[in-house]
């Protein structure tokens, strides 16, 4: 047996000293070694989850839709130029249709006599887009009129206009129309331009009477 041992085993209290210093550095070294270890987790865990939410969110997803908008990426989605317009028309094919359905051809018809007799310097004028004859700083203003028409639209010899004229047939009032009628009066009315509903049941009279009351109006 060593000589050191020995004098350990002569000495008890000097051994216990011993086991006492040991038994402190092991713990203390094992403390240092969980701390590392620690350590290295917190570094790990954000990284890993950062790794899950874009594999999560990578995809079609809403929510990853969403952040790729937020974060200014281009859409996916991309509206087709002139090149891509002219592709899309020659695969497809085509139609000519009316402009006007029957009634509202005979209520033209009608306004173009009325005209003829009771103001000869007006016109009428069939399907008339308002972002046509509208215009408005305000860009959301004129984009809630802009794809809207009026059903014929009474302009002078300068082709400025001065009355639309919404033809209530059958049906009129179905959906949204009260609505798209309300907006489409509202914005003619802040530009001056007068607003008129004539009815599929009027007769030539009481549209030639709805004519000569514009007019007399205007002089």
């Amino acid at each position: 047996m060593p000589h050191e041992i020995i004098a350990l085993i002569d000495k008890p209290w000097l051994l216990l000293a011993v086991l006492a210093v040991g038994a402190g550095l092991g713990m203390l070294t094992e403390r240092l070694a969980e701390k590392a270890n620690k350590t290295r987790r917190k570094a790990w865990w954000p990284t890993r989850n950062r790794s899950k939410f874009r594999a999560r969110n990578s995809g079609n997803g809403a929510l990853g839709a969403e952040i790729a908008a937020l974060k200014g990426a281009p859409s996916a989605r991309r509206f087709p130029d002139a090149s891509d317009q002219l592709r899309i028309v020659l695969g497809a094919q085509f139609r000519a249709r009316p402009l006007l359905n029957k009634p509202e051809q005979r209520l033209l018809a009608h306004l173009d006599r009325t005209l003829a007799r009771e103001a000869p310097d007006w016109r009428a004028m069939a399907q008339v887009s308002l972002g046509e004859i509208l215009a408005s700083e305000d860009r959301e203003a004129f984009l809630a009129i802009n794809s809207k028409r009026v059903d014929f639209l009474l302009v002078d010899a300068a082709s400025r206009p001065l009355h639309a004229i919404e033809f209530q047939g059958t049906g009129h009032h179905q959906g949204s129309a009260a609505a798209r009628d309300a907006v489409k009066r509202e914005a003619l009315r802040r530009a001056g331009i007068g607003y008129v509903e004539i009815a599929s049941g009027d007769t030539p009279a009481e549209i030639g009477a709805t004519i000569r009351k514009l007019r007399e109006k205007a002089s």
